[in-house]
């Protein structure tokens, strides 16, 4: 992947697998530095930022003050990995649920999120809600698991043996350029679909398959597994940044 993510690929292996939650989001929050600009005098939120491994990215990468927002890892453990990193000045670790976020409005100069946005960020109105603590002009980017094209209900017969509900969280780029869209709160600048992202979902996978065993190997296996029949016909990685109006 050294060409396609160059950043990414000067961190070490070992970490960015035991860092991992899903998909490799190093390489997600590289696709998303391709088309916002990020400058050290910048505060972010990393909102549902796991293991803090997107949040080190971006703060040694663009030298932006980040917060690292999560609600499921303990910000006493993510603070241990940003003091290994040298990053303590950089990255503040938080507990947070995404629906009742400590923050006053207007804080950041932009809120990203990696292969966590789906999970809450589907409802109509949370648009609403996440841009309040943004500054005007601010940038909202996301890169979330997604479809080439919305399924409605219908789940791909070659799917079948692998589906999970949770997948009904997954939508197109058109889907969340709309679902942005509709609220008049940001302008949209790109939704997009990456270029060959089942490849790189399904190599990820097969690489930590390797580094672990039990439960966690046999899905990463079965989740590659899905992808390579799917074969970029459904399943693959959608970008969405907009700006708050």
């Amino acid at each position: 992947m050294q060409s396609r993510f160059p950043r990414s690929s000067r961190y070490d292996i070992q970490w960015m697998i035991d860092t991992a939650m899903g998909p490799n989001v190093l390489w997600l929050a590289e696709w998303l530095s391709e088309a916002v600009e990020l400058k050290p005098e910048m505060r972010v939120l990393d909102l549902g930022c796991g293991m803090a491994a997107s949040s080190i990215f971006l703060a040694k990468e663009f030298g932006v003050q980040v917060l690292a927002a999560d609600l499921w890892i303990r910000p006493a453990d993510n603070q241990k990995r940003i003091e290994a990193a040298g990053l303590s000045h950089l990255i503040t670790p938080m507990h947070v649920e995404a629906h009742a976020m400590p923050f006053a409005e207007n804080s950041f100069d932009a809120i990203v999120s990696f292969d966590a946005y789906h999970y809450f960020g589907t409802d109509d109105l949370y648009v609403g809600y996440v841009t309040k603590f943004l500054k005007p002009g601010g940038v909202l980017g996301i890169v979330v698991p997604g479809v080439a094209h919305e399924l409605n209900g219908e789940v791909p017969e070659h799917a079948r043996p692998f589906w999970d509900w949770e997948f009904c969280s997954f939508h197109s780029a058109g889907w969340w350029r709309r679902h942005w869209e509709k609220t008049g709160l940001v302008t949209v600048e790109r939704s997009d679909w990456l270029e060959e992202g089942w490849t790189f979902w399904r190599d990820w996978n097969l690489i930590c398959a390797e580094a672990c065993d039990g439960e966690r190997r046999d899905g990463r296996l079965s989740e590659a597994k899905m992808l390579e029949i799917d074969n970029g016909r459904t399943f693959g990685f959608v970008r969405t940044i907009a700006r708050k109006s």
